[in-house]
């Protein structure tokens, strides 16, 4: 394994050792996880048959990213008769460049964005930003996390990582509220400075939750409302999305938009549910003047390529997965140094980042419990794609010179109880400590080899 994967594992493994036994930490995200939890019970009873849900989502989300390639024709036509203009970007740097593009023909300096995880992915405000553009989030936990220098913890809620009272200090700090402000008054403080914002930006950016195949539809998700207003008000709007959001028909959303709510937030359906279908046309009296989808490959055909990692990209980012995950709920998002964190992102980042070898230890962060797969609305079977990253790495000898040597070793020893036996409890003791007891870890105890089953047995055989 090259040094910058070694560098990036071990940056991993201390960043876990600290949230692991953050206390505060644990504590709020127990007390939101739990709160998910509830909701989640209630969303989920609205289907009399939730695996026969899951499985026809899944169906239909595999073939369309089986035949991505007709879907994205269809796409394309459909959107762009009712004039909108696609454009198709390979990377970040292209998709960056596109959105600069259009904003330098047009002079925007101002931008309201609502919440994408896309737009994330390419870094995009940050881009903006530096090229004079202000890029301002208009998604409450996403504009928490904007102006408190942060990054997005979760794919939905991007500030569970912090308490009622860590954002009125937040508050406080920014724009002088009380320290003890309450979640309502923080909700109008940013309602009332927002407002004007939508009205003033020349441009509004959103992604999209699906990307409907057959009419040519963008079709966005939110409870607030603030991704409505972003394409309602400016006079251009791009749409940026992953090449994957595609599903075959409009029909498909009555099925995948009650998955997506029940699973994310734990809704029966999200409060806003908006398909977009092109600019404003002749009689509308709102809506964009230009309108832009930017189709975004950066590492997805990478990950269509690989068989059977390629479900993966059958992911409508609910999040149901991170909320289960042992592993996610001690370690926390930020920990991943990834935009896709919990089992989803370990399957997938390996792939979209170009650099397998510096992110597939992600695959190794797991219990291989399966609450993953189980909570999956589109049933992806995520915990034997860990497993397939796993044996990837493997053939492609990424694990060190050592370690590969220390399993050889292991298996011959083991292979045979002979072997095993014939070595004694002093040696494996020595053996354990210069081998294992680092990995074991330094908050706990490593056993000690006293006497072997097969002794045991045969002095408790004699004394009968």
């Amino acid at each position: 394994m090259h040094n910058t994967a070694v560098k990036t594992h071990q940056d991993f493994l201390e960043a876990s050792e600290r949230k692991a036994f953050d206390k505060e930490h644990r504590k709020i995200i127990a007390h939101n996880m739990a709160a998910y939890e509830r909701a989640a019970i209630h969303g989920k009873a609205q289907f009399t048959n939730l695996e026969l849900a899951r499985k026809r989502a899944a169906e239909k989300k595999h073939s369309a990213i089986e035949h991505l390639e007709d879907n994205l024709k269809t796409f394309e036509q459909q959107i762009t008769r009712k004039g909108a203009t696609v454009i198709w970007a390979q990377d970040k740097i292209e998709a960056r460049e596109a959105v600069l593009e259009i904003f330098k023909q047009n002079f925007v300096t101002e931008v309201v964005k609502s919440k994408s995880m896309v737009t994330e992915e390419i870094g995009l405000s940050e881009f903006l930003l530096k090229n004079g553009i202000e890029c301002l989030e208009t998604d409450l936990g996403e504009y928490i996390v904007q102006i408190s220098n942060d990054k997005p913890y979760h794919i939905v809620t991007p500030a569970m990582h912090l308490s009622a009272a860590d954002v009125a200090n937040i508050f406080h700090k920014q724009f002088g509220l009380s320290e003890k402000a309450s979640p309502e008054e923080i909700t109008k403080f940013v309602r009332d400075t927002l407002r004007p914002k939508f009205m003033q930006a020349q441009a509004g950016i959103t992604g999209a939750n699906f990307l409907v195949a057959d009419n040519g539809a963008v079709s966005i998700t939110e409870n607030e409302g603030n991704a409505l207003y972003s394409v309602a008000f400016p006079k251009i709007l791009i749409v940026i999305a992953g090449i994957e959001k595609l599903i075959p028909k409009t029909a498909d959303l009555s099925l995948f938009w009650p998955l997506l709510a029940s699973h994310g937030t734990g809704q029966k359906i999200t409060a806003y549910n908006t398909l977009l279908y092109g600019p404003r046309a002749e009689g509308e009296t709102d809506g964009p003047e230009q309108m832009y989808v930017i189709l975004l490959d950066n590492g997805r055909t990478n990950l269509l390529a690989q068989i059977p990692q390629r479900r993966a990209l059958s992911c409508i980012r609910c999040g149901a997965c991170l909320n289960v995950c042992p592993v996610y709920r001690n370690i926390g998002g930020h920990t991943y140094n990834t935009t896709y964190s919990g089992p989803i992102g370990a399957v997938s980042s390996p792939f979209l980042s170009g650099q397998f070898a510096e992110y597939v230890h992600l695959s190794y962060a797991s219990s291989l419990c399966g609450a993953c797969t189980d909570s999956c609305p589109v049933a992806i079977d995520l915990h034997h794609q860990l497993l397939e990253n796993r044996q990837m790495a493997v053939k492609n000898r990424l694990p060190a010179f050592s370690e590969r040597m220390g399993i050889k070793a292991y298996k011959t020893t083991m292979s045979k109880s002979g072997r095993l036996q014939a070595v004694s409890p002093y040696v494996k003791n020595i053996v354990a400590r210069v081998f294992v007891k680092k990995a074991w870890g330094p908050r706990r105890v490593l056993p000690k080899f006293v006497r072997s089953f097969r002794e045991r047995f045969a002095e408790n055989d004699k004394g009968q």
